[in-house]
């Protein structure tokens, strides 16, 4: 009767390993294991077709993830996507005339915003805005 209890035991511990691997894994996933916000600024950039970007995408420079998208809206004025991002405070240093690309990662087809820094002395501030963008493409 001990060995089963026992045995019961590390079975009931190994199922619940492996739920909480999955729970992990999913997290990992879905981009949501951010539970913690850092602090931020906002960038705001005027898309064609933002493509299948979802919030809480990343924002990267040169492969470095510098922050996420935190909204994505439609102006009706324009006729195009609006995607705020938070960029993270320890990277304030972006040129004002940096632009901004779709891309997709991974296999499962991710897609992030790629920043590419310009050459101005000017840099991006809360609220600013990138003028040069390249929209998702699927050909």
């Amino acid at each position: 009767m001990q060995q089963t209890n026992t045995q019961d035991a590390l079975i009931g511990l190994f199922v619940a390993a492996g739920i909480a691997g999955l729970f992990f894994l999913a997290l990992q996933v879905s981009n949501l294991s951010t539970f913690v916000e850092k602090d931020n600024y906002k960038v705001i950039a005027h898309f064609e077709n933002s493509g299948g970007l979802k919030v809480k995408s990343p924002v990267s420079v040169a492969g470095v993830k510098i922050g996420q998208v935190s909204d994505i809206s439609y102006d009706p004025k324009t006729f195009q996507s609006v995607v705020t991002m938070a960029i993270y405070s320890q990277y304030n240093e972006l040129p004002s005339d940096t632009t901004a690309s779709v891309f997709t990662a991974g296999l499962l087809g991710e897609q992030y915003v790629s920043l590419e820094p310009g050459g101005s002395d000017e840099y991006l501030k809360d609220g600013g805005s990138i003028e040069i963008t390249q929209s998702a493409d699927y050909s």
